[in-house]
Parts: C-alpha cells; sequence; structure tokens
C-alpha cells in the first residue's frame, strides 16, 4: 500500500516561519514535522511514499532526499509554486500512486492515530478518519453515523487529514487547479464514504501559536505524545 503526504500548501496563517521554510519541514519536539508521518509509515511497512510540493518545494526534496534514511523510498510530485489544491495534488499523484487504494496524510497535522487500523480495501472511494471540532473551527465538516460519512444533519465531525481513497474517485477529474472537498460530497450522496472517529491527540499546526501548543504539549507528557502518527 502507497502513502501521499501532502506538502504543498503555503502555510499563510504560520507566517512569517513560512517565508522561508515549508510548513512540514518546522519543528516539533526536535524533528521536522514531516519526518514524524515519515517513521511512522515505515514503521509500519508503508514504505513507498509520494510528497507532493509547491512553496519552496525543493527544499523538501533537499532535506528528505530520495528517503532511505529514513527506511522509505519518496517520489516527488512538483506542482510549481502556486500548487494545486488538494484535489488537483491528488489527481496529478496518481500516476505515481497506481491503483490500488492509498493512504493520504496532511503534512501540516500532528496526531497519534494507529495507522494499522486503517483498511486496505475500503468499502467506498473513501475511508475518513475524523476528530472532535477543534476550538478554531466554528462548525464540523461531515456527519458520520453507521460507519458511513455524510454532509446532511446530525453532530458534526472535523475531518482529521488523515484517509485512504481509490483512484476512482478521481475519475471524472480533469488536470489542473480544484479541491476535495467536493468530490467527497459527491461520493458521500453515493453511500461511497465510510469513516471512523478517533479520540486521540490531533493538531494542526496551522498557525504559530498551535506550533507553540504542541511544542508544550510534547515537553509536558514526553514519551506519551512524543510520536506523531503512529
Amino acid at each position: 500500500m502507497k502513502a501521499m503526504i501532502l506538502a504543498a500548501g503555503r502555510g499563510e496563517r504560520m507566517r512569517p516561519y513560512t517565508d522561508l521554510t515549508p510548513k512540514p519541514l518546522l519543528s516539533v519536539g526536535g524533528k521536522r514535522l514531516i519526518e514524524y508521518h515519515l517513521h511512522a509509515l515505515a514503521s509500519r511497512g508503508l514504505t513507498d511514499i509520494v510528497i507532493n510540493h509547491a512553496h519552496l518545494g525543493q527544499q523538501i526534496e533537499d532535506t528528505l532526499g530520495d528517503g532511505r534514511r529514513y527506511g522509505v523510498t519518496i517520489h516527488y510530485s512538483a506542482e510549481g509554486e502556486q500548487g494545486l489544491e488538494t484535489g488537483g495534488g491528488i489527481f496529478n499523484a496518481l500516476p505515481l500512486l497506481g491503483h490500488d487504494p492509498f493512504i493520504v496524510i496532511n503534512g501540516d497535522v500532528w496526531c497519534d492515530y494507529p495507522l494499522e487500523q486503517l483498511p486496505q480495501e475500503p468499502e467506498g472511494l473513501a475511508h475518513l478518519v475524523l476528530i472532535d471540532t477543534p476550538d478554531f473551527k466554528d462548525e464540523g465538516d461531515f456527519v458520520l453515523e453507521g460507519g458511513r460519512v455524510h454532509d446532511g444533519d446530525g453532530s458534526r465531525l472535523t475531518f482529521s487529514g488523515l484517509a485512504v481513497y481509490r483512484s476512482e474517485l478521481f475519475s471524472t477529474c480533469e488536470a489542473g487547479v480544484f479541491p476535495l472537498t467536493p468530490l467527497l460530497r459527491q461520493a458521500m450522496l453515493a453511500g461511497q464514504v465510510s469513516g471512523e472517529y478517533y479520540a486521540g491527540h490531533w493538531v494542526d499546526v496551522g498557525t504559530p501559536e498551535r506550533l507553540q501548543y504542541i511544542q508544550q504539549q510534547l515537553a509536558e507528557e514526553g514519551s506519551d505524545v512524543s510520536a506523531g502518527i503512529s
């Protein structure tokens, strides 16, 4: 099973840190954000990894190289300085990801989700990991009922940025800049999106304040939360 780490965002809310450094390369607890993902994927035998990049993307390639020191093989999907958004970025990387289901992880999140729980063969076109809606959001993204995710009435949870997709989710797409969410909503209408709730540690390291928060959490709780996605 292959995995993709999304690393093409500009990180506008993280400025000035991201003026010179791509957000996934920012350090948390003495390790770059994206390195937590690489180590966790490698420890689960998920060693064939695609990383997309845009803003300051060459820094990502120069820093991570071919992945051998992390025990993985990295393939890069370059998008140019402006990027292709999440949907366009995944679609652009499909030739590297192949036809089997694949994992996608946001490169700017930190969490301790156990990757072995993800289904290798999702029942539909996508399987999403959902979490409690964090304080910085007014409303959650989707509703989880009976193992299925939909966009109707109900108690809303937030999409964690961790999922398994089938390439068929993108079968009607064309190359270009486009978001992922409309594709997911279309698949939900057809009952093709499964999901699960996760109550563990999760932080979207999207602002300097949240970067400081996770640094404090790591300092206070030590090894209990130091592994990142696990």
